[in-house]
């Protein structure tokens, strides 16, 4: 009956704005669609539906974006301390008790689809896959993928044998329980609600609660072992609000897809901070928002399962987090490397017309400021090609580093010769360092300092030369090795 309401909510005479809004969430998502899509028609119930004016869409929408904020919060710590295939083995090892709690209560002479006892048969048959999962994995040789692909594979296997028999009994009515595979939004009801938002707010404030101890355990179980924390415990601990939140999102979006509601968001949060606290705050928001924005188009498409429109919502996020993530994106990366690839370009550039000009030191007669090194020089310098000499060049005449020069021949500019001298002091306090302290060949050093001095900030630059003050020198920086070559050659 929940069903039918729900659908009737949906008006077939108007289509425009139902098929763009389809259109854009499955181009982002990578999908194409060219067969003809079963969209609603829809005018005044998309105004409906956005203010909750609707009961039935109030009821799903609210439970949908509840679960999905608490699964990305719950979410986080499952994706640090990477177990993320533990929400999918679990999920899974839900699938028997659901059979076996209503062949339970079909015995007992009760309703076999009464919801709780589902949920609770859900729940343990859940617990004892993650308790099997912990004990393989602590008393074998076996690693955590292979323990959790044991318990995923038994379990379904067993659950989907069990759901054989159950529709095969005499007498019993087990029609409906398939859809805690893929989910039934529509369905839910009034106590449904009330079920998931005890179960958020009981996740939520335990998460917060114990998010010094979760983090700890998240990245570095063994330090938190050592310094005397409960790590089993803590463990066991987090993987019970898994269970939970995996088990009150069995009607809303099926076994099959809560791994998907679990993980998506942390996964997204994580390409646009560093920050623990700013990425569950992101991870929540994502959540929210896919079940918000997905289960409100289900319910503008006709014959689609709100659970996987809210995966499909949460996979488009995903996407453009991947692509534009300001911490870990591939585009801001490729940016970043982009820009430190030219960093890097520049000051080899201007250390090597440095180092041509302190070896032409002693024989001008003029300020060694004023003095200009030819192309050829700067090439065999550090073995460049003529096009990335030509490359590095236009770079540094960007960035008014070099003055105009006369054909074939390069002048540093004042701003270029005091980058100059402040780079190549930058990477000798680097070499004068490696080889005192971290006992670097002196022959070697100069390869080693070349790998580390481009990312020195002036806090190291001043640690290093506090470092280095006031000790005896008894041994000096060798000569740069790109001098000896070109004089050797």
């Amino acid at each position: 009956m929940w069903q039918t309401g729900y659908a009737m909510l949906v008006d077939r005479r108007k289509r425009g704005l139902a098929v763009l809004m389809v259109l854009v969430i499955l181009t982002l998502a990578g999908g194409a669609a060219e067969a003809a899509w079963p969209v609603a028609e829809v005018k005044g119930d998309v105004w409906k539906l956005v203010t909750l004016q609707s009961y039935n869409s109030r009821l799903v929408i609210l439970s949908t974006t509840l679960l999905g904020a608490t699964s990305g919060l719950i979410g986080v710590f499952l994706l640090l301390r990477k177990r993320s295939l533990m929400g999918d083995a679990l999920s899974h090892a839900t699938y028997p008790g659901i059979g076996l709690a209503f062949l339970l209560m079909t015995s007992l002479g009760g309703e076999g689809k009464w919801l709780p006892g589902l949920l609770l048969g859900a729940s343990v048959s859940g617990v004892l896959g993650v308790v099997i999962v912990s004990a393989i994995r602590r008393t074998t040789p076996l690693k955590d993928d292979a323990a959790m692909g044991i318990v995923l594979g038994v379990f379904f296997g067993a659950g989907a044998a069990i759901m054989k028999m159950v529709s095969n009994l005499p007498g019993a009515d087990a029609a409906g329980l398939d859809g805690f595979v893929y989910g039934t939004a529509a369905s839910l009801i009034f106590s449904d609600f009330l079920l998931i938002l005890v179960v958020a707010g009981v996740v939520c404030g335990a998460a917060i609660l114990l998010l010094k101890e979760f983090t700890l355990v998240c990245f570095d179980e063994a330090f938190a072992t050592s310094q005397g924390w409960p790590a089993l415990r803590l463990d066991l601990t987090m993987l019970a609000l898994v269970t939970a939140v995996t088990v009150v999102g069995l009607q809303a979006v099926g076994l099959v897809l809560i791994i998907a509601f679990l993980i998506i968001p942390a996964a997204a949060a994580r390409f646009w901070t560093h920050k623990l606290h700013v990425m569950l705050l992101l991870s929540v928001m994502i959540g929210g928002f896919s079940g918000w924005v997905g289960s409100g188009l289900s319910s503008l498409l006709l014959d689609f399962p709100t659970g996987a429109v809210i995966v499909l919502v949460a996979a488009a996020i995903f996407l453009i987090s991947m692509v534009f993530g300001f911490a870990r994106g591939i585009l801001p990366r490729a940016v970043r490397h982009a820009l430190l690839r030219r960093k890097v370009g520049r000051q080899h550039l201007l250390r090597a017309i440095y180092e041509l000009l302190e070896r032409h030191q002693l024989d001008a007669a003029e300020p060694v400021s004023n003095l200009a090194i030819d192309f050829e020089s700067l090439a065999v310098h550090r073995s460049w090609s003529p096009a990335e000499l030509q490359s590095l060049l236009r770079t540094a005449r960007g960035e008014d580093h070099l003055e105009d020069e006369v054909p074939g021949r390069v002048r540093l500019s004042e701003s270029g010769f005091g980058e100059a001298s402040r780079v190549t002091r930058n990477h000798r306090l680097w070499e004068l360092y490696l080889i005192r302290y971290a006992d670097i060949a002196p022959s070697h050093v100069d390869r080693d300092a070349d790998l580390v001095e481009h990312v020195l900030d002036a806090d190291i630059v001043r640690q290093l030369e506090l470092e280095l003050k006031g000790r005896p020198v008894r041994m000096f920086v060798p000569p740069s090795p790109h001098l000896i070559d070109q004089s050797a050659g």
